[in-house]
């Protein structure tokens, strides 16, 4: 019965059946001729050489090389049209695992290794696409000749090949034995390979903090140490491998002396003619690669089980916000967000949110303060839909935010995050990346919002500049500016600023602050922060401690108050407060 890793991969096999099946033909056509050039060697024998005849030598020579040439043209073609063909089906399986990634929440990526999801959609998957380009078509060409093989040495001669399979039952037993094995072996390469990719990426993102730290030596060691578990997973699982493909055919070679013994003593009796034995032996020596290739089989079905059982570990990582069915669009959006009794686990026991309740009119500023670990930027998670509360709804303009397609609810809310990210590309690709179809008076105008014309003009490749990865050509303040104008380009109706000046020394701030002021004009904005200087200019502060909302009001009404607001920031901040 087939394993439900492969059951469910015939899924992906499924939609391409008509190109497989031409594919079968082909092979089927270039083994059969393959499987009569063995039998060309007893007319070769018997007819040709022993009965001195010239006219079938030249003959069966020119058949021999027509059927040569004719069937590597078909091997050739079907190879190359089923390596495509596997290449388009492994891709499939790559893109839905891709998708389904950018659906899972910050809960799944919290909890996973980044190495270990890059191990399995590049390690794991080039080992189910190697074992499906390499090895599937050779097996099924295997099977086929393997088949007509022993077809044709039962109507050769039936004792022959009665002796021949005495070897058999001893090889699969080996073979069943060690490939009981070969799975575990397989799934610590898998593991520890991981934990390799996992401990660069870690440490290559860490880079400063490992030299300055003068960690080198340190982190070198455990470079190694993983390397050493890594390398000796390797060499048990190539110990198993070579046990359960190489002793089952080699027990099986022990046949062909059995043959030469018996099928020579029969020549000599003269109960057989010399070129039925040389067309046995050929036709022996060819069933043997295919058994053996069979059989070795089974290591790198092994393989791939183990690589399909990993991707689709992830494929059934569960997905915590969908569109429902009863999901509709917005006709008109104002501004207007609730955030009414929502309560946010996080399944960390101690809530992160404990049923908060938030009104923000449309237009209005709101900052959110307090202190780390209150909740603030779940809020901002709860607001873009990244996630959902446990408890309690998010609404837009009265609308659950559960009951709106994801896209209408992250073209209509924007998030502007504390480190904006940049991709390894041009400038103008980062401006355009979540408004593709902006126009060039658009794009110009949110240059201009963001305060980035002149430092554009000052680029020697203007919009073509490279910003490298992660915007690090860039500076913290032209990474925001660069944030600023992107959201500005999306046009939101409702704007999400996460920690936005939180890298930047006060001079930056104030530079960058004036396109944050330009971005938010008419729009509801949120803006999460610890800074004073951002809160007291908002129009309201909601103050979040321990999980729950502790204080609101405007900035001057939370100063008088003399409460939590007045405490979360040092004295000489709040001094700098604008008078009534």
């Amino acid at each position: 019965m087939l394993e439900p890793q492969f059951r469910r991969a015939l899924a992906y096999v499924v939609p391409y059946w008509r190109r497989l099946l031409l594919v079968f033909v082909l092979s089927l056509l270039s083994t059969g001729l393959a499987l009569y050039v063995p039998y060309l060697s007893r007319s070769l024998v018997d007819g040709a050489l022993l009965g001195g005849d010239g006219n079938a030598l030249r003959r069966i020579v020119l058949t021999f090389a027509l059927i040569t040439v004719a069937s590597f043209a078909l091997n050739v073609v079907s190879g190359l049209r089923y390596t495509r063909v596997s290449a388009d089906i492994l891709f499939d399986m790559r893109l839905a695992l891709y998708r389904h990634l950018q659906r899972l929440s910050p809960r799944f990526f919290a909890s996973t290794r980044l190495g270990d999801i890059m191990s399995r959609i590049n390690n794991d998957i080039s080992e189910i696409q190697r074992v499906a380009s390499e090895v599937v078509l050779a097996t099924l060409g295997n099977v086929i000749f393997l088949a007509g093989s022993l077809g044709m040495l039962v109507w050769l001669d039936l004792r022959l090949f009665l002796v021949s399979v005495l070897f058999l039952p001893p090889s699969l037993w080996a073979l069943v034995r060690y490939r009981r094995r070969l799975e575990g072996r397989v799934r610590a390469v898998r593991e520890r390979s991981a934990d390799i990719g996992s401990f660069l990426i870690e440490t290559i993102q860490g880079m400063k903090l490992v030299v300055t730290s003068n960690a080198q030596v340190r982190e070198a060691d455990r470079f190694r140490q993983r390397n050493d578990a890594f390398v000796e997973a390797l060499m048990s699982m190539q110990w198993v491998t070579y046990l359960s493909g190489g002793l089952p055919g080699l027990i099986l070679s022990g046949s062909t002396a059995i043959i030469f013994l018996y099928g020579g003593s029969r020549v000599i009796d003269g109960t057989i003619t010399m070129g039925t034995l040389v067309a046995f032996m050929a036709y022996q020596m060819r069933v043997l690669p295919p058994v053996q290739a069979l059989m070795g089989l089974y290591a790198s079905l092994a393989t791939a089980k183990v690589s399909l059982g990993r991707v689709q570990e992830l494929l059934d990582a569960n997905v915590d916000v969908i569109d429902t069915p009863e999901s509709a669009g917005l006709s008109r959006v104002d501004g207007r967000v609730t955030i009414e009794h929502v309560t946010v686990t996080f399944d960390r026991g101690a809530p992160l949110l404990n049923d908060v309740s938030i009104e923000i009119a449309p237009g209005e500023v709101l900052a959110v303060v307090g202190p780390s670990g209150s909740g603030k930027s779940t809020l901002t998670e709860l607001l873009l839909r990244l996630i959902d509360p446990d408890q309690g709804r998010v609404l837009l303009d009265g609308r659950d935010l559960r009951e709106v397609p994801l896209r209408e609810v992250r073209r209509h809310i924007v998030l502007v995050d504390q480190e904006p990210f940049l991709f390894h590309a041009s400038l103008l690709e980062n401006l355009r990346y979540a408004s593709p179809e902006a126009t060039d008076e658009d794009l110009a105008a949110a240059v201009r919002a963001a305060g980035l014309e002149a430092f554009i003009a000052e680029l020697p490749e203007g919009y073509a500049t490279q910003v490298g990865e992660g915007g690090r050509a860039l500076s913290a303040g032209e990474r925001q500016r660069i944030a600023i104008a992107r959201a500005f380009l999306a046009a939101p109706t409702v704007l999400v600023l996460d920690e936005p000046t939180a890298s930047l020394d006060p001079s930056m701030t104030r530079q960058v602050m004036t396109g944050y002021e330009a971005l938010m004009r008419g729009r509801t904005t949120v803006v999460v922060s610890h800074r004073f200087e951002l809160a007291r200019q908002a129009d309201r502060v909601v103050v979040l401690d321990g999980a729950n909302v502790v204080e609101q009001g405007t900035p001057l009404e939370l100063m008088a108050r003399g409460g939590a607001f007045v405490r979360l920031f040092d004295t000489s901040s709040t001094t700098n407060a604008p008078e009534s």
